[in-house]
């Protein structure tokens, strides 16, 4: 394989920033370069000292005056919900009912399946998110196809089947026997394979029968290698209703906490509504909340206090929750996670927004070693912005005068206009994708037309 050296202004983090003047959290090279090798980053620093490593003849990709960074990384976020971004006027349980669980029953079809699976990949490349982990539908079928695209584009991916026997549609139930049957088959196939990792997906209490809680605690007593993926204290609705449903539980955290699904590898959708005691339960557990700023306040829900997380010493990370989130954007989604946490006095500096997106979440995954940062050994997945890709951040930029100025421009006012390239495992897939886009585009035309 040719090596590749990535040439551009290189940021990447190897601490989280304490505060906007922390310049001992990153590096940074004005005119950087990362060497690519097999698909791994080789090498990293300064242009003039890589390109003389790497030797005469090293294929190179200029991309200054742009920004280098690691892939961005999303760690919530489901992928049967691509086509139902911008469903208007409901909260949370109604949304799901009138939207989600209508949308979802598509996905029974393997063809619709593979459709939406590569366009919502390819999406996320274009956005700059090289990895993320996203809960697939009821059917296996869904993780077939999601798991296959993700294949077939090398990219670190983790998601799962969602189970779910009650208060759904019968179209969208399993039961506790095939949900345990069915996600043990798909962990067996997908699981380490290339660069797939299997969530358990319990998809909330609400949908899940005390039995199928049970086969849950089974399957991650038996895997526990692999993710688990839930939701929680999203709403007050949702609350009142999942803790009537376990009327023994403590609180709304205590339901998963005595099925032993709270473990270092569990993602936890949204916790909004925690008091001190629940968020001291994650803490012990290593249990990572999940904090979706886009969708929190798309359906109404409430807003994450990350200072009493890292308070009680929780972890965090920061996601998109697309369909309710309405970006594929980690830029938009920091974005109005800024607004969220500014609202309640808290401060996100710009450097922490970077950090979060990058090294942080691949932290909240334990992928750090792999993914995150441009450490040498570290998988080549890296993103290319630029600060002056939108005429009104060409203007913007002309007065500023940091790196962190720049970064929040980004942050601000950026888009996936801003991402000039997307690499997994050092090959260049925006360009690729937008080729991919356009060729499906122009297939369903022509069978339109027929």
């Amino acid at each position: 394989m040719t090596d590749l050296l990535i040439r551009g202004r290189v940021l990447t983090f190897v601490e989280e920033p304490k505060g906007i003047d922390d310049t001992t959290s990153y590096r940074y090279f004005e005119d950087g370069a990362v060497l690519v090798r097999g698909g791994k980053v080789a090498d990293i620093g300064d242009h003039a000292d890589v390109a003389r490593r790497a030797g005469a003849g090293v294929k190179v990709a200029d991309h200054r005056p742009h920004l280098v960074l690691p892939g961005l990384i999303d760690t919530h976020l489901h992928f049967p919900q691509t086509q139902a971004i911008a469903s208007y006027g409901a909260q949370l349980l109604e949304w799901l009912n009138t939207y989600i669980f209508v949308e979802e029953q598509k996905f029974r079809k393997p063809e619709h399946a593979d459709f939406i699976a590569g366009r919502f990949l390819d999406e996320l490349l274009a956005n700059g998110t090289t990895t993320a982990a996203a809960y697939c539908s009821v059917h296996p079928e869904s993780v077939d196809a999601y798991f296959g695209a993700a294949e077939a584009r090398g990219m670190l991916m983790i998601g799962g089947k969602v189970m779910m026997d009650r208060n759904a549609p019968d179209a969208l139930r399993d039961t506790a026997q095939q949900g345990y049957d069915e996600t043990k088959a798909l962990i067996a196939k997908w699981h380490g394979r290339g660069r797939a990792h299997y969530a358990i997906s319990p998809r909330f209490a609400i949908t899940s029968t005390p039995e199928q809680m049970e086969a849950s605690r089974t399957l991650v007593a038996e895997h526990p290698e692999c993710y688990v993926q839930t939701h929680l204290s999203e709403n007050r609705d949702e609350i009142a209703f999942a803790t009537s449903l376990y009327p023994e539980a403590k609180d709304y955290t205590d339901i998963y906490a005595r099925y032993d699904l709270l473990t270092r590898k569990t993602l936890l959708g949204h916790c909004i509504y925690l008091s001190d005691r629940e968020i001291s339960v994650l803490a012990e557990t290593g249990a990572v909340g999940n904090f979706c700023p886009t969708s929190n306040l798309f359906l109404g829900s409430g807003l994450f206090d990350r200072d009493r997380f890292d308070k009680l010493g929780a972890r965090w990370s920061v996601a998109t929750d697309v369909g309710a989130g309405t970006s594929f954007s980690m830029l938009e989604t920091m974005d109005e996670a800024y607004k969220v946490l500014h609202l309640q006095g808290q401060r996100l500096t710009p450097f922490n927004s970077f950090y979060r997106m990058t090294l942080g979440n691949a932290r909240a995954l334990d992928l750090d070693d792999r993914i995150g940062s441009l450490h040498v050994g570290a998988d080549a997945d890296i993103v290319v912005l630029d600060s002056r890709a939108k005429p009104s951040m060409d203007l913007r930029m002309r007065v500023a005068g940091s790196l962190v100025e720049e970064l929040f421009i980004l942050q601000t006012m950026g888009d996936d206009r801003c991402v000039a390239e997307t690499y997994v495992a050092g090959k260049p897939m925006k360009g690729a994708a937008r080729a991919a886009k356009d060729a499906a585009t122009s297939a369903v035309k022509s069978l339109e037309t027929a």
